[in-house]
């Protein structure tokens, strides 16, 4: 705290602001510090509201030792001086009787006697105040369920007594009773009871997080994956890194180790590492403990207990070593309490826990699904390995007919040949390694070339061109030790032209490099000619694959500058490909041709064109082959086919190319391109849920080659889609997994990429009503965004969103702050209707929440608004939605009326529907025209108490939108007039 408050004044502000942080060891020392400094005022009524803000800050700080000595002052307080509690300090301290007996409960230290002692002072304490006692048996309830005595009596003292003003909430006692249920083994019964908690019809501090920790596992039993699925992302989101609460993480971490989601119960863990040295209450601790455990135990059995796992601070954990510490302090906990309530009750309980089977083998829990291979340290520092082809031959025993295969597969372009590499590299590398003398083998530095090719293979195909270049380079210099030129020179063109694809600089101030990627590209080409040129009589296999390079650069020549100079070039170098690799029967280099000449057609913008080519390309492929081809070209005629906008065809054609995919191995058909495409198709056709699914397949499949950068983007539009579908839960899931990732966290992936991620994160937060984190992360956003001089428009739509949120949150100095850096930014990249958007709702919100208070400073936000749409129309620019000078005149209208200025609201709305024009109601914005009528309808008739002309107003615009078809947006205009004439 920077400076003590010298009054009560200052002192009651500090409370209030302390009030509003995050409960955690900022709030509580502040709490502490508070009720030192209310000691020095001789005013007790201060005193007394420190002493309670310091109590609820080590209630619900998971303090329990210290909550219940301040009680014990603030009793003290009330029976020196009980005229200092007016009603509501009064209240507040009699409900919390119930807060000591909650935390003295949770401490193994203190006797039962000394439970039950506190119990008996709370009965006669209510007594002696005329209280009502079923709060009293609501904590003799608890104490019995806590110790493991028979608790029907007790459940029935408390259940069967209305509820008083000092009970539990109804959600907490909800909680309770469904929980009573529970442990009689009524799963059924104790579902139903929780219902309105769960449905988030009641709710408090705790619930329904509490409740939903709990409820997961019934809903497992009783078959209902789905809704625990949905429950677990929003209670576990509720619950987590909260000391309070580790009870609740520990039951989601147990959840997720009996579905089949180790993976991301390990994640979960990692998130709430601190609450191992952070939680105080000893109850807190087992039930936190166990579950970790449980899931520890879990993944251990599944043969990963080398895994890394986050535990307590100041060593380094696994699995197997985190679960034995764990267990053994749950073990001495449970052996603690049991000793001081005299059973054996929380001993069985964690027993219990430990031997339950796993309810179900995998449930999808979030849109990334992730296994305990894919968490591995290998996993995370390299790609996994391919899976085998289902269609693979059995590899030769012998290593010079491994090798010997694999340079056949490789002549041919088979995609297993990456396979039978990975198995030569192995062997090779072994320390016992020995080069076979074998001349079909051929000497070590050969199959040394071979094994660079490949490798540098791999890293083109990831897109790490300069490793894929440099790779290449290595690998002619050892073929030309070897004496294989040819070889030597298609590695050297390979070199060129994975170097013309790195970046290029922007040498032509267009700003993309465009003429500089094309001069390289063009180079490269010229390289490959002359290597053509000047290399020995080459083996058709080589010589094909040079010209096929030769025509592929040229097509990205032409995929770069799109200019028609660029495209015979491309076709020429396609023809000699093709007639090549007919004249030696080279198919895969047939196919090759064909795949070029299409892309090129496509690329001049003759999609027929290029059908046509796929067309017969297909029917050859699946005559002559090579069948591993086929993916790719149906894949390349779905992508052509969305572009000509035939969705139904380009689903068929990218069904069939997976389906066919799944024969070869992963690596080489880019079944991550495929899903992609077809969930674009998906969204097409209206089937938004399947195409979630396939983008998330999509990611997966890029994650697991090595594509990260392409998969988080993938993700970040499968976040987006969720939150379209209304899947908010799933969308700030799989984005808190994203933004998790080490080198996210840690900042060094790309820095817009991060910002798209938090950004959607933070719109999901708020569709998802959870406007303080919102808030937050759109503040920090609109911070970093400023110093993107090089993005001023994203600057402008995240401050213009920033300022809404902090609107809506009441700080309307901040947002208006935030308006202003919004402005600042269109000025220079303009962005009109958004900002416009933003300025007429955040006159709204100041109305809205402050009526004739807030008007000036609406109207202010207004006058900027007016601005924006005259800039607007004298750039000729045409709003998307409602003309910007109609929803201007319109927010006029409803400021004024929330203002209370019904006269100045009505004329502005007037000034709306002249502008709509008399063509309003029967054109394109019947629907704008007839929510003005509405308005002035209500601001005439209702306000202004003028019911006559409204009624007029309103029976016309219902008579036209009628005989204009517009009979949904008549309806509101005609429940109004219906009400109008009942009043009057």
């Amino acid at each position: 705290m920077p400076t003590a408050p010298q009054t009560t004044d200052e002192l009651y502000r500090a409370l209030q602001e302390n009030s509003r942080r995050p409960y955690g060891r900022t709030r509580t020392v502040a709490a502490e510090e508070l009720a030192d400094t209310a000691e020095q005022f001789a005013d007790p009524v201060a005193l007394v509201r420190a002493l309670l803000e310091l109590q609820e800050a080590y209630t619900y700080g998971s303090e329990p030792r210290k909550s219940p000595v301040v009680f014990a002052r603030l009793l003290t307080l009330f029976d020196e001086q009980p005229d200092v509690f007016d009603e509501r300090l009064r209240h507040l301290l009699f409900w919390r009787f119930k807060w000591v007996a909650h935390a003295l409960r949770q401490l193994p230290e203190v006797p039962l006697a000394s439970l039950r002692q506190w119990s008996a002072e709370m009965r006669d304490r209510y007594e002696k105040a005329g209280l009502a006692l079923q709060p009293y048996y609501g904590q003799a309830y608890q104490l019995a369920a806590h110790v493991g005595e028979d608790t029907a009596l007790a459940y029935e003292l408390w259940a069967g007594r209305a509820r008083t003003r000092l009970s539990d909430c109804e959600a907490c006692e909800i909680c309770e009773r469904a929980r009573h249920h529970l442990a009689a083994g009524d799963d059924a019964r104790a579902l139903r009871v929780w219902e309105p908690v769960l449905a988030g019809k009641e709710s408090c501090q705790e619930e329904p997080a509490r409740s939903v920790s709990y409820a997961l596992l019934p809903l497992l039993r009783t078959d209902d994956p789905e809704r625990a699925r949905e429950l677990h992302l929003a209670g576990y989101r509720a619950c987590r890194r909260n000391p309070a609460m580790a009870g609740e993480v520990g039951r989601h971490l147990e959840f997720c180790a009996l579905t089949g989601n180790e993976a991301r119960g390990l994640e979960l863990l990692a998130e709430n590492r601190t609450l191992f040295d952070e939680v105080d209450s000893p109850l807190d601790q087992f039930d936190f403990l166990t579950g970790v455990q449980v899931l520890l135990q879990r993944v251990e059995q599944l043969g990963h207990g080398e895994l890394p796992a986050a535990g307590w601070a100041g060593r380094t954990w696994t699995v197997a070593g985190l679960r034995a510490e764990a267990g053994r302090r749950a073990d001495d906990l449970a052996a603690r309490f049991d000793a001081r309530n005299g059973t054996t009750a929380h001993a069985e309980r964690r027993r219990a826990r430990l031997e339950r089977a796993p309810l179900l083998d995998a449930l999808e829990l979030t849109l990334r699904t992730r296994s305990l291979d894919d968490v591995t340290p290998a996993a995370a520092a390299a790609p996994a390995p391919a899976p085998a082809s289902r269609t693979a031959a059995a590899l030769p025993e012998s290593l010079p007919e491994l090798i010997a295969h694999a340079r056949q597969l490789e002549e041919q372009g088979h995609p297993e040949g990456r396979l039978v590499w990975a198995r030569v590299r192995t062997l090779v590398t072994a320390r016992d390694y020995v080069h076979p003398d074998d001349d079909g083998v051929g000497p070590l530095v050969l199959l040394r070339a071979d094994l660079l090719a490949d490798e540098a293979d791999r890293a083109g195909q990831q897109d790490e061109f300069a490793e894929a270049a440099a790779l290449h380079e290595e690998a002619a210099a050892l073929y030309d030790d070897a004496g294989a030129a040819g070889q030597a020179a298609l590695s050297r063109a390979c070199a060129l032209l994975a170097r013309a694809e790195l970046p290029a600089p922007d040498t032509d101030g267009g700003g993309d490099g465009v003429a500089a990627k094309a001069a390289a590209l063009g180079a490269a080409h010229a390289g490959m000619v002359r290597l053509h040129e000047q290399a020995p009589a080459l083996a058709p296999y080589l010589e094909a694959r040079l010209l096929r390079l030769r025509a592929t650069v040229l097509g990205l020549r032409l995929q770069t500058t799109r200019q028609e100079e660029h495209v015979a070039p491309v076709l020429a170098e396609v023809d000699l490909l093709h007639a090549f690799a007919v004249r030696h029967d080279i198919a895969s280099q047939i196919s090759g041709a064909a795949l070029l000449r299409a892309g090129t057609d496509a690329l001049t913008g003759d999609l027929p064109a290029a059908i046509t080519e796929l067309d017969a390309l297909q029917e050859r492929l699946q005559a002559h082959g090579p069948a591993w081809h086929l993916p790719r070209a149906l894949g390349l005629r779905g992508r052509l086919r969305l572009g000509m906008r035939d969705a139904q065809a380009a689903y068929a054609d990218l069904t069939e190319a997976l389906r066919v995919a799944a024969g070869w191995p992963a690596h080489a058909m880019d079944t991550g391109r495929l899903h992609a495409d077809l969930a674009e198709a998906c969204l097409h056709l209206g089937r938004p849920k399947e195409a979630l699914r396939h983008l998330s397949r999509a990611a997966q499949v890029q994650l697991r080659h090595g594509s990260r950068i392409e998969a988080l983007c993938t993700y970040s539009n499968a976040a987006q889609l969720s939150l379209d579908l209304g899947r908010v839960e799933d969308s700030i899931a799989l984005l808190d997994s994203l933004l998790a990732e080490p080198d996210v966290a840690a900042g060094e992936l790309d820095d817009r990429l991060t910002a798209q991620l938090r950004l959607t994160r933070a719109r999901a937060l708020h569709t998802g009503e959870d406007l303080k984190a919102a808030t937050a992360e759109f503040v920090a956003l609109a911070a970093e965004s400023a110093g993107w001089d090089d993005d001023p428009g994203s600057h402008a739509m995240i401050a213009a969103e920033t300022a809404v949120l902090l609107a809506e949150s009441g700080e309307f100095g901040r947002a208006r702050e935030a308006a202003g850096q919004a402005i600042a930014a269109h000025a220079r990249a303009p962005r009109y209707e958004q900002l416009s958007n933003c300025l007429r709702e955040l006159a709204r919100l100041q109305a809205k929440q402050q009526g004739a208070d807030g008007l000036a400073d609406a109207l202010g936000f207004l006058d900027d608004a007016a601005r924006i749409a005259e800039e607007a129309r004298t750039a000729g620019y045409e709003a998307g939605g409602r003309p910007l000078d109609v929803a201007l005149a319109y927010e006029h209208g409803r400021v004024h009326a929330y203002a209370g200025t019904y006269e100045e609201a009505l004329a502005a709305l007037e000034k709306g529907l002249a502008l709509l024009g008399e063509a309003g109601a029967g054109g394109e914005h019947a629907g704008e025209w007839a929510e003005c009528v509405r308005l002035a309808g209500a601001v005439e008739g209702i306000y202004l108490e003028r019911p006559a002309p409204a009624l007029a107003r309103l029976d016309a615009a219902v008579t036209r939108l009628r005989a204009a078809g517009h009979d949904e947006e008549a309806e509101p205009l005609a429940a109004l007039a219906a009400e109008l004439r009942e009043k009057d």
